[in-house]
């Protein structure tokens, strides 16, 4: 879809997403959804929304999201 967005979870990223680059891939997926890089005044406040939507099922996610093995490497490391 959009080659951009960068994975967020382990392994592919060992330490845990912060909130910054969360929020940078869902701007990513609202800009290509939307087609806007950056939207007129009018549609401002909806593309803003969309973004901390898409930012907080991010987060929800990645905070549920079990990684197999992934104790056994923190304990590891």
């Amino acid at each position: 879809m959009c080659r951009s967005i960068k994975t967020l979870r382990p392994p592919v990223q060992p330490e845990e997403a912060t909130e910054e680059e969360i929020r940078a891939a869902a701007l990513q997926y609202v800009r290509k959804v939307s087609g806007f890089r950056a939207p007129a005044a009018h549609n401002r406040e909806v593309f803003e929304r969309a973004v901390e939507a898409v930012a907080l099922a991010t987060a929800e996610l990645l905070d549920g999201s079990e990684v197999r093995g992934g104790a056994a490497r923190r304990a590891a490391g």
